[in-house]
């Protein structure tokens, strides 16, 4: 028996490539055959599933052929290529101002039918490209494609995402699934802390979500899907921007992961990078928000579909406003000819990665927590303070969120905030600025909480809730890390990776918050372009002042859609 066994082992090292391909090829062929049985019975039903499989087949066959004949590729398409670098000079014009004459044709157009008040968010957008310039390290010296394209990419993935149904379609989709997926942490939390948890909703609803989606997320490292789809994303952003492939992976990153994991793909890069790519590799992380954390603002009730928009839309803002803040001036060392690796997950099994992105949670809960008690305390007292200073001064009314809506005030309303809105939108980024991004989320799900219930919306003078265009805009400018909080975080997580850099990290820091903060305004105004928000009032209000003659609704629309809504 012992020899059998020998023989047996020794065959199967000896055809070690073939019975993978065979025990492979019979899990596709299994797979295959469910999803053809699955479309058969009923297509709509199995048509994600169908998707999904099309997508998997195109990437796997792009991967082999990249892989195989990356060689005979790169020469079918390099007198392309050398014809484009000889006639770059004249071309880069030419697509630069095809591109603003595009955009101003479709405001033209966008103008003439939706009102004036996209014009105020483009305005607003030119307005912080022009101050990123005025400010800039190098003003002179600023390569414009990075910033052009950027721009371009945003004001794409807007339209396609925005103003397109399909786009639209697949993105509120994607929301739906994921606010479905958050949902099964409900399981674990109830079983540990009882029937009631949703008493405690912070601590026992939103919380268990952070630690579910870290889970997840080491699990999908383990496997590899993750470096695979950040690789892909940051190609792109690569191919069109012209940023360096540093760069361009941890923007991809920061789509999925945090400021601080997202530069550990790169890490043995990090010591070899420039001054300008370590800037935009901080600006990155402040642009952008967490995987873990985005499924806690979705349990706030802010719009899924909006928060995956903002989130992909942040990355290639982050690199045009880091590339226009800090612009290049030394010659990149790592580029693709190097050939770049992203760094591997280091769990032996897939139920070790599972634990250890459970354990990891643990810092980033307890941060959170602590955080969010030490800020809400802080904000408190200072509010109790400046309550009394102003009632020397017979305004008892002063306090934080105050004056930070009238420093914030003309930045919000030029993203395109309704003027009426803008004074609470100043409020939410200085809570965002000043504190963090998760009590301002907080602070506007209760807006919009208070807008669905209906009601009065001014009680004493203050208004209760915004519109649903600036809930939409104020979304997009509070999705970030940029915030005094987070400055400390990167300036401690970097230099522990790159010790070397220590000092330009510390330099740069508060620069890239900045670009980060003018990043995510900078993807408000886009919003604010290409919104079309539905009803502003509720529909049991509306059709409450239908009845009433005298109040009859101006805009006839509104109550046809309200009635096929309810129809529904």
């Amino acid at each position: 028996l012992e020899k059998k066994y020998d023989e047996v082992c020794e065959f199967c090292k000896k055809h070690k490539t073939r019975i993978h391909y065979v025990v492979y090829g019979i899990l596709i062929t299994a797979y295959l055959a469910v999803v053809i049985a699955a479309c058969s019975l009923n297509f709509q039903r199995a048509l994600p599933l169908f998707v999904i499989t099309v997508l998997a087949i195109f990437f796997i066959c792009w991967d082999f052929l990249i892989a195989k004949y990356e060689d005979r590729i790169a020469a079918f398409f390099s007198p392309g290529d050398r014809y484009l670098k000889k006639q770059w000079f004249w071309l880069k014009w030419v697509l630069c101002a095809t591109l603003i004459i595009t955009i101003i044709c479709w405001l033209i157009f966008d103008t003439t039918k939706r009102g004036s008040r996209q014009l105020i968010s483009f305005g607003g957008l030119v307005m912080y490209v022009l101050l990123m310039l005025i400010f800039s390290k190098y003003p002179t010296r600023v390569a414009w494609r990075p910033v052009f394209s950027g721009i371009g990419m945003q004001f794409i993935l807007g339209l396609l995402i925005l103003r397109t149904k399909v786009g639209f379609d697949v993105f509120n989709w994607l929301g739906i699934q994921i606010q479905t997926f958050l949902e099964y942490s409900d399981t674990g939390a109830k079983f540990v802390f009882g029937d009631k948890y949703t008493d405690h909703f912070f601590a026992f609803k939103v919380l268990p979500i952070v630690v579910f989606f870290s889970t997840v997320m080491s699990m999908l490292y383990h496997v590899g899907f993750m470096q695979w789809l950040i690789g892909k994303v940051g190609w792109i952003m690569h191919i069109f921007m012209g940023t360096t492939p540093v760069e361009s992976l941890v923007a991809a990153g920061n789509i999925f992961v945090g400021q601080t994991e997202s530069p550990l793909l790169v890490r043995p890069y990090l010591p070899y990078i420039t001054k300008s790519e370590l800037h935009a590799v901080m600006t990155a992380g402040f642009s952008t928000i967490a995987g873990s954390v985005l499924g806690a603002y979705i349990s706030f009730g802010v719009s899924s579909s909006h928060l995956l928009t903002a989130s992909v839309m942040s990355a290639p803002a982050s690199l045009a406003a880091s590339k226009l803040f800090w612009p290049e001036t030394e010659k990149p060392l790592v580029t693709l000819r190097s050939g770049l690796q992203m760094s591997k997950s280091e769990s032996k099994n897939l139920l070790e990665a599972a634990s250890q992105g459970a354990s990891t949670s643990i810092g980033l809960v307890a941060n959170i927590t602590v955080n969010v008690i030490s800020f809400l305390a802080l904000l408190s007292f200072l509010d109790s303070a400046l309550s009394w200073v102003g009632s020397l001064f017979d305004y008892p009314q002063l306090n934080f969120e105050n004056i930070c809506a009238y420093v914030f005030m003309p930045f919000s309303f030029m993203m395109g905030v309704d003027w009426e809105d803008s004074f609470i939108v100043g409020g939410l980024l200085g809570y965002k600025t000043f504190f963090n991004e998760f009590l301002a989320y907080e602070r506007l799900s209760k807006l919009i909480q208070n807008r669905e219930k209906g009601g009065s919306m001014y009680i004493n003078g203050v208004k209760q809730y915004m519109s649903v265009r600036s809930e939409v805009i104020a979304t997009y400018a509070l999705c970030g890390f940029a915030n005094f909080g987070s400055l400390g975080l990167v300036i401690g997580g970097l230099t522990s990776i790159a010790p070397s850099k220590k000092k330009e990290i510390a330099d740069g820091a508060f620069r890239a918050m900045i670009a980060g903060t003018a990043a995510c305004f900078m993807t408000a105004c886009v919003a604010g372009m290409l919104t079309v928000p539905g009803l502003e009032v509720p529909c049991h209000i509306l059709l409450g002042n239908a009845s009433n003659f005298t109040d009859f609704p101006a805009n006839s629309t509104e109550l046809v859609e309200c009635c096929q809504h309810l129809f529904t």
